[in-house]
C-alpha cells in the first residue's frame, strides 16, 4: 500500500509538473504572439506608408504634367499643329510608296510633280480595273494617255496620318477602280515622301495644283472630288475656290466629315482629358487658330456649287456622326448648292465602319450609282 500511494503521489507530481509547463509555454507563446503581431503591424504600416508616398508622388507628377502640357501648347504653337496634322504617324512603316504593287495595286503607277519650285509630291494614279491587265509593265506616259478613255476620275484626298499607302485608302481605292474610276491621289507636302511641311494653305495649294494637273488631261470627262476625315476640310476649300471661280467639279464626295477644326479638335478623344479644364478653348482651340489652320467647311459650303455626297457612320469616335450631320444641315440651308444634288448616307452602329471602314459597304457602288446617275461595271 505505502508503495502505491507513493506511486499516486509520483504521478500527481509529474502531472502538475506539466500543467506547470503548458501554463508557461501557453503564456510564453502567447507574448511571443502578441510581439510577433506587434512587429507584423508595424510592418504593414511601414509598408503602407511607404506606398501611399509613391503614389502621392506619381499622382503629384502626373498632375504637373498635366497642368504644363497646356501651357506648353500655347507656348509653342507648332506642336498643336503637328497633333492636328499627325503627319509624322507614318503607317505602315517599313512601305515603300515607290512600289504601289506591293499593295495589290499592279494596275498603280507612282510619281512626283512639283507644285512650286523645290517642293516634289508623291502621286499615285490607278486605272479602272478595267484596264488592269493592260497596264501591267507600263510606263508614266501610258498611264497618262489612260486618262483619255470614257472612265471618270476620282481625286481623292486622304486625312491626316499615315501616307497614300494606308490600308484603309488602298481599299478605297480598290473600290472605286473596280467602279471603273480612274484613282489619283497623293501626299501634301510634309507627308509620306512629299518635300515641305504641312498646312492648310499648302494642303489646299497641293490639292488645287493636282485638280489642275488633272482637268488638263481629262477635258470634258467626269472628274470627281472625294475628301475622307481631315481631307474633307481640304477638299471643300478646293471645290470653293473651283465654285468662286466658275469651274466646279462634277460632284464632291465628303467621307467623315466635320463642320469646322475647332469643332473638331473639341470633340475629338484626344481632347477628353482637356475639354472641360477651364480655359481650355484659349490653350487649345485659339492655338490651332494661331497656326492659320480652319477647315472651314460650315462656310465652304455657302460657295459651293455642285453635288454633295455625305458618306458618315453612326459609330465614328474620330469625327462624330453628329458634325457629319451638322455640316449636312448647314449644307441644306446654302443658297449656292441649291438645285444641285445634296444627300447624306449614314451607316448605322451595327456595319461598325467607325470612322474609315466605309469603303467596307456593299451598298456602297448603289449610293455611288444613284448620286452620280452613272452605272458601273460592277455595282
Amino acid at each position: 500500500m505505502a508503495r502505491c500511494h507513493d506511486l499516486h503521489c509520483s504521478q500527481v507530481g509529474i502531472l502538475q509538473w506539466l500543467q506547470l509547463n503548458l501554463r508557461l509555454t501557453s503564456s510564453w507563446m502567447e507574448q511571443f504572439g502578441r510581439e510577433e503581431r506587434c512587429r507584423l503591424q508595424a510592418a504593414v504600416t511601414r509598408t503602407l506608408y511607404g506606398l501611399m508616398g509613391r503614389l502621392k508622388r506619381i499622382l503629384l507628377w502626373v498632375l504637373g504634367v498635366y497642368i504644363t502640357i497646356p501651357f506648353i501648347v500655347k507656348l509653342c504653337p507648332s506642336i498643336q499643329a503637328k497633333l492636328v496634322f499627325l503627319n509624322f504617324v507614318r503607317l505602315p512603316y517599313f512601305i515603300d510608296l515607290k512600289r504601289p504593287q506591293d499593295h495589290g495595286l499592279n494596275h498603280t503607277f507612282n510619281f512626283y510633280l512639283q507644285p512650286e519650285t523645290g517642293v516634289n509630291i508623291g502621286v499615285w494614279h490607278t486605272v479602272p480595273d478595267q484596264m488592269w491587265k493592260e497596264a501591267q509593265g507600263k510606263d508614266r506616259e501610258w498611264y497618262d494617255s489612260t486618262f483619255k478613255s470614257p472612265y471618270p476620275v476620282m481625286l481623292y484626298l486622304h486625312g491626316n496620318a499615315g501616307t497614300r499607302g494606308g490600308d484603309h485608302r488602298v481599299q478605297l481605292y480598290k473600290v472605286l477602280s473596280l467602279l471603273g474610276y480612274h484613282v489619283v491621289t497623293f501626299d501634301y507636302r510634309g507627308w509620306g515622301d512629299s518635300d515641305g511641311s504641312p498646312s492648310e494653305r499648302g494642303m489646299t495649294s497641293d490639292a488645287l495644283f493636282l485638280y489642275q494637273w488633272v482637268k488638263e488631261r481629262v477635258g470634258s470627262k467626269p472628274l470627281n472630288v472625294w475628301g475622307h476625315s481631315l481631307g474633307t476640310g481640304v477638299a471643300t476649300n478646293l471645290v470653293r475656290h473651283l465654285c468662286d471661280r466658275g469651274t466646279p467639279p462634277n460632284s464632291l464626295v465628303l467621307e467623315s466629315p466635320f463642320t469646322n477644326i475647332r469643332e473638331e479638335a473639341k470633340s475629338h478623344p484626344f481632347s477628353m482629358v482637356y475639354r472641360y479644364l477651364p480655359g481650355f478653348e484659349w490653350f487649345f482651340l485659339d492655338t490651332i487658330s494661331a497656326n492659320d489652320i480652319r477647315f472651314a467647311s460650315d462656310e465652304n459650303v455657302d460657295h459651293i456649287s455642285c453635288p454633295l455626297l455625305i458618306l458618315h457612320a453612326e459609330d465614328d469616335s474620330v469625327v462624330p456622326f453628329n458634325l457629319g450631320k451638322k455640316l449636312y444641315n448647314i449644307a441644306s440651308q446654302s443658297k449656292s448648292l441649291s438645285g444641285h444634288k445634296l444627300q447624306f448616307i449614314p451607316f448605322p452602329v451595327s456595319l461598325a465602319y467607325k470612322h474609315k471602314f466605309i469603303y467596307r459597304s456593299p451598298e456602297l457602288p448603289h449610293i455611288l450609282s444613284d448620286f452620280l446617275g452613272t452605272t458601273h461595271p460592277h455595282a
